[in-house]
């Protein structure tokens, strides 16, 4: 067995850049930021949830693109990133769908209602875990990599669905926060605690997916992405693709 390869510098750069970002959102959501008016201290679950819910649909946006790119030059590595990215989207979105409804409890006075966002985005949960499963029909795995992409592609269409929802429908739920046609006015405290944990969450996730690149790269076989030492000369050879 292969002894494992040291972080490179872009892992160990979002790996501090994730620690010192989740370090200052704790430190400003939970001392800094004030309670809501109206909700009380449960709403400080919104610098967790909210940052769940963009990374998700970060990753379902990343699973489109490389989808697209795959079918496009047949390349496993954007299989590869697309697989990583959904796989982490599964995962944020079933936490969104946890947190809002622990938000829910106290506010609404219930754990869960058939309301348009949360029904939704139980659906959007279903078709990327669809997404996943589809990999593991057949034995082929470039087959299996087009039916992911074609499922990734057509998935996307649910992000908007779930994320317009408070706009199109009448709903429980509170319109968006921010990404919204009118947006809510925030206090300052609330909104510099909500960016630092989005900022936590995407370096984290980015470096969470780079991760899982290069365990799926070596399960198939092939070389994983590397980076050079620093320092180190970078040879350039023809004929060859990066």
């Amino acid at each position: 067995m292969n002894p494992p390869r040291p972080p490179g510098l872009l892992d160990r750069t979002l790996t501090a850049g994730a620690a010192l970002t989740s370090a200052a959102a704790l430190v400003v959501a939970l001392a800094v930021a004030p309670p809501d008016a109206l909700q009380g201290q449960a709403q400080r679950l919104m610098y967790v949830h909210v940052p769940a819910a963009w990374l998700a649909y970060a990753c379902f946006a990343v699973v489109l693109v490389a989808s697209v790119a795959y079918l496009l030059r047949r390349d496993l590595r954007w299989d590869r990133r697309a697989q990583a990215a959904g796989e982490l989207g599964v995962g944020m979105t079933a936490l969104a769908i946890v947190l809002g409804s622990l938000w829910g409890r106290p506010v609404w006075g219930t754990w869960w209602v058939w309301d348009p966002r949360l029904v939704t985005t139980v659906v959007l949960l279903l078709v990327y875990a669809g997404y996943l499963s589809v990999r593991g029909l057949g034995d082929d795995r470039a087959t299996g990599a087009r039916r992911a992409a074609a499922v990734g592609i057509l998935g996307f269409v649910n992000v908007p669905v779930v994320h317009f929802s408070v706009v199109w429908w009448r709903t429980l739920h509170q319109p968006a926060t921010v990404l919204s046609p009118d947006p809510a006015p925030m206090d300052g405290r609330m909104a510099l605690a909500l960016l630092l944990s989005v900022l936590a969450f995407s370096l984290a996730g980015w470096l969470v997916v780079r991760r899982r690149v290069r365990i799926l790269a070596e399960r198939d076989g092939g070389p994983a992405p590397q980076e050079p030492p620093p320092g180190a000369p970078l040879v350039v050879r023809a004929g060859t693709r990066s």
